[in-house]
């Protein structure tokens, strides 16, 4: 009894002295202090699934925390520049990353079957990663320029800003990158007030599309991703693969999980992909249904708290841009869990902070850097009134 007494000290008077650290910290750098602690506390449990599905690879583990400690340095960065100035460079940054998916068409590095990648000697990177900052800060910049809601000239224009990274990215193909910049356009236009006949418009011709998109649009492996959805074991051992070993990893899990570093299905390598796209079934199958509960709160909490910073922003570029990065974060959770869940078509898509890959990290941490600047810019000027 005495030493439980002694443990709970320990762990309270701990996270007191975090909780001031933390909160020196973000007072003296003007960082959200919420945002910041939800995605330190997905980040770790990142780093702790991908190091049981790396076979405790210590290299993995290094390269782990380099690539955290370097995107939340980046975040940090992003935090303390004025939104003002962001807004600013948003027709240059938008225009230069378009000008990157061209030379990735061109003259990028082509890996499994796809060319995504741009190799710059010692940088190689995705400039669909960038692209899905870029466009939100590109609409948003435009719409709050405009007068709202939004005519059918501007609802035009937005649209082809928006199709015209997409269309460029599908043809790498990059189908899941693609779809996630169309929902950060689309979110940032529907926050503008986009009257309701246009909704519909568009729900009909995607209605109208879809036919013609899978029979002269789609290739042949992603009509088989989508029918594999339908019926996973229909091949079992090649297109089905991935969503079965996952299903079998997240429900041989149960409710409390096998324990960390206990998994399966990862440790005996069934499950392909563990530390990038599919982390979270090795997550659920160390940790359980209750892990996952507790993941998917840090999650809502996260995204909550990012519409919370869009409500109560000082402009309406700051409002349009914070709640289409939350939603835009909100759809990357929905589309990679349904995927591993068997839900949705196996489409490559990472979960923020949790799949280890440097693009998408960083990615993720600019997008909780401008949530952050957005913060700052109200405190401050909440601060002058």
């Amino acid at each position: 009894m005495a030493t439980n007494r002694g443990l709970f000290n320990f762990v309270t008077k701990s996270w007191a002295q975090v909780r001031d650290l933390v909160g020196q910290m973000t007072r003296e750098l003007a960082l959200d202090p919420i945002l910041l602690l939800l995605a330190a506390a997905i980040a770790a449990i990142g780093v702790a699934a991908g190091y049981s599905a790396s076979q405790q690879s210590e290299i993995m583990l290094e390269r782990s925390l380099v690539r955290l400690s370097l995107a939340f340095l980046v975040m940090l960065v992003i935090a303390q520049l004025p939104v003002q100035w962001l807004f600013r460079m948003a027709p240059w940054l938008f225009a230069v990353t378009v000008l990157l998916l061209i030379a990735v068409w061109l003259v990028g590095d082509v890996g499994k079957g796809a060319q995504r990648w741009l190799n710059l000697g010692p940088i190689r990177f995705q400039p669909a990663e960038i692209m899905k900052v870029a466009a939100p800060v590109m609409i948003a910049w435009y719409l709050a320029h405009r007068p709202l809601p939004p005519r059918f000239f501007d609802v035009v224009t937005t649209l082809v800003l928006v199709l015209v990274p997409v269309m460029l990215i599908a043809i790498q193909p990059d189908l899941g990158s693609a779809l996630l910049i169309l929902a950060a356009g689309l979110f940032t236009l529907f926050f503008a007030g986009l009257p309701w006949r246009y909704i519909l418009g568009f729900v009909l011709a995607v209605l109208i599309i879809a036919p013609l998109l899978w029979f002269f649009g789609m290739r042949d492996y992603q009509k088989t991703r989508v029918l594999t959805l339908l019926d996973p074991t229909a091949d079992p051992l090649g297109a089905g693969y991935h969503t079965l070993q996952s299903m079998i990893a997240i429900g041989s899990g149960g409710f409390w999980g096998k324990g960390w570093l206990e998994g399966t299905q990862s440790h005996l390598r069934f499950l392909p992909e563990g530390t990038t796209d599919f982390v979270l079934a090795v997550y659920a199958e160390e940790f359980g249904f209750a892990g996952l509960i507790l993941l998917f709160s840090l999650y809502l909490a996260l995204i909550w708290r990012g519409l919370w910073i869009a409500a109560t922003a000082v402009t309406i570029e700051g409002r349009l841009l914070a709640a289409g990065i939350s939603m835009t974060l909100l759809v990357y959770i929905i589309v990679n869990s349904g995927m591993v869940l068997g839900l949705l078509p196996v489409v490559g898509v990472p979960l923020p902070l949790l799949s280890y890959g440097g693009t998408a990290l960083v990615t993720a941490t600019i997008a909780l850097g401008i949530l952050m600047s957005i913060r700052k810019q109200q405190s401050f000027l909440g601060h002058e009134r």
